[in-house]
């Protein structure tokens, strides 16, 4: 599939595995306080970009959608740019947040079982919200943009 490119108000931070889960719902909430206090509507769903990873921790954005960037630039924590786009795999994940490393297993193990040259990034996007979705209902749609 091609993901579209679209305008984000985004929180950037690092995190460790153990924590991976609060932090992105730290940054989540911060974006959307943003977006309430100067009255902005996300045009979609909540989304993690994972920038770099290793076995301790990883370096994210998460972002959300807007029509356009805002007339008031973002606080210190905050930043407006694009999300990823073009050619992507699609995968979906349902349930808690702690469970993601089988997804992350699995899709790894395709990447490398049938030789497809990917970016060293991954996309999740919540069709669930993540700050009010009851963990074990989460539904995920992992995208990994390929090379």
């Amino acid at each position: 599939m091609t993901l579209p490119e679209r305008t984000i108000v985004a929180f950037s931070g690092t995190a460790t595995w153990d924590k991976a889960f609060d932090s992105i719902k730290t940054g989540l909430k911060a974006v959307n306080d943003y977006l309430k206090k100067e009255n902005i509507s996300a045009t979609g769903p909540a989304m993690t970009i994972y920038t770099s990873t290793d076995d301790s921790g990883f370096n994210f954005k998460v972002g959300v959608p807007v029509a356009q960037a805002p007339s008031t630039p973002p606080q210190v924590d905050l930043s407006v740019g694009p999300s990823p786009s073009g050619k992507a795999l699609k995968y979906v994940h349902r349930g808690s947040y702690d469970s993601m490393d089988t997804t992350y297993e699995a899709i790894t193990n395709q990447l490398d079982d049938k030789d497809i040259d990917a970016q060293d990034s991954f996309v999740e996007v919540y069709d669930t919200d993540p700050l009010t979705t009851p963990e074990d209902e989460l539904l995920i749609e992992v995208f990994v943009p390929l090379k």
